[in-house]
């Protein structure tokens, strides 16, 4: 009951500085920084070397200008006393998710497991990132390609075709009128085009903190096909993983959940894990309250529900997470296999439209002739 207050409270006081601890985590220590540190960390624990000593071990081993700082800085702390919890948050360096698990390892005597399920789970995220990146990396190449195709092809090949066309003094079918008319402004429709996009670049980027805007934007994403089912599971599987972390770890379920929403950066899980928070103060179960929300499933909800009646939901969601897992990894190859064909479509589709364009009034030309 105590542990639970002072974390309460601390979490509290952390909420004005998340969003900003945030972005210096992604400035200097990224996720894969991260993941290394916390595997090493947890090793040489195993091992049986003390916290003050294995710091300056992987500070001796760090290469990078940027974090050795920062680890020098948390040595420093913890010489002059503080805890490994209390050394990460100062730092500025660390979410509130990361040191509030660390802080509960410490006084619960599982630093080591605390340590390993947090670089499993920047181990997921770098390798998540990485299949995505993986994905999208050929379409966007090949639409870089389509537009460069597209443009050689209306500044190029439209206006040789619009010089014959003027010679025939024949009128030019529809389709011709369009793709010239489109050759001729092109340049003009791509200035505003260019510029709408930047214009709406930069006031998602102004507003992406907003309630209404994060609300919208989650909402358009989850409707998207396919990518949208990719999505909820992603964050099914971070907060699956997290919550086996922190109930693992023995912390109370409202502290659990209250942590988790803090670091899952997804408003419809933020939104539901708060309520479920709230209803659960008041006496409902976990199940209860995860079963008012489309966002989770209903594997979910049938396996929380029995976990709670056998007390064994750490072991549970940890299986959920792994299941998550092999389903996102299976959902960003298929894809991959539907997006490839979709952008072939496209440029034959693009080319092809502007060739007949152009061919048609040869045809014309043939049956006057005949």
């Amino acid at each position: 009951m105590v542990l639970t207050n002072i974390l309460t409270q601390e979490m509290a006081e952390d909420k004005k500085n998340i969003f900003q601890r945030e972005i210096s985590l992604g400035k200097a220590f990224k996720d894969k920084s991260k993941e290394e540190f916390y595997k090493e960390f947890a090793s040489l624990m195993d091992s049986g070397i003390d916290i003050q000593r294995t710091m300056q071990i992987l500070i001796e081993e760090q290469k990078s200008k940027r974090i050795k700082p920062i680890l020098e800085g948390i040595a420093e702390r913890l010489v002059l006393g503080s805890s490994l919890a209390e050394a990460l948050e100062s730092s500025g360096h660390f979410t509130s998710y990361e040191y509030q698990s660390i802080r509960i390892g410490e006084e619960t005597g599982r630093l080591p497991k605390i340590l390993k399920h947090l670089a499993d789970y920047y181990t997921d995220k770098v390798k998540l990132r990485r299949q995505l990146v993986s994905v999208f990396t050929y379409p966007a190449f090949v639409i870089l390609i389509t537009i460069g195709v597209l443009y050689f092809m209306l500044n190029s090949v439209v206006p040789m075709f619009e010089d014959v066309f003027a010679q025939f003094g024949q009128e030019l079918p529809y389709l011709t009128k369009k793709i010239i008319a489109l050759s001729q402004n092109f340049g003009t429709f791509m200035t505003y085009f260019l510029g709408g996009l930047t214009l709406i670049i930069v006031y998602c980027y102004t507003q992406r903190k907003e309630v209404w805007f994060r609300d919208l934007s989650s909402k358009i994403v989850l409707r998207i096909p396919v990518f949208g089912i990719l999505m909820r599971k992603i964050y099914l599987a971070r907060t699956c993983q997290s919550l086996s972390l922190l109930l693992s770890s023995r912390t109370p379920l409202v502290t659990s959940l209250e942590l988790v929403r803090e670091m899952i950066g997804f408003y419809p899980v933020e939104k539901a894990l708060s309520e479920i928070r709230l209803d659960i103060m008041k006496g409902e179960s976990l199940h209860t309250g995860l079963a008012r929300f489309k966002i989770f499933d209903q594997r979910l909800i049938s396996l929380t529900k029995i976990a709670e009646e056998t007390n064994q939901l750490d072991a549970t969601f940890e299986r959920l997470s792994g299941q998550y897992q092999e389903d996102i990894e299976f959902r960003t190859k298929l894809i991959g296999t539907i997006i490839e064909p979709l952008i072939i479509i496209l440029i034959g589709g693009i080319v092809g439209v502007i060739m007949v364009s152009m061919y048609l009034p040869m045809f014309n030309l043939s049956n006057v002739i005949q």
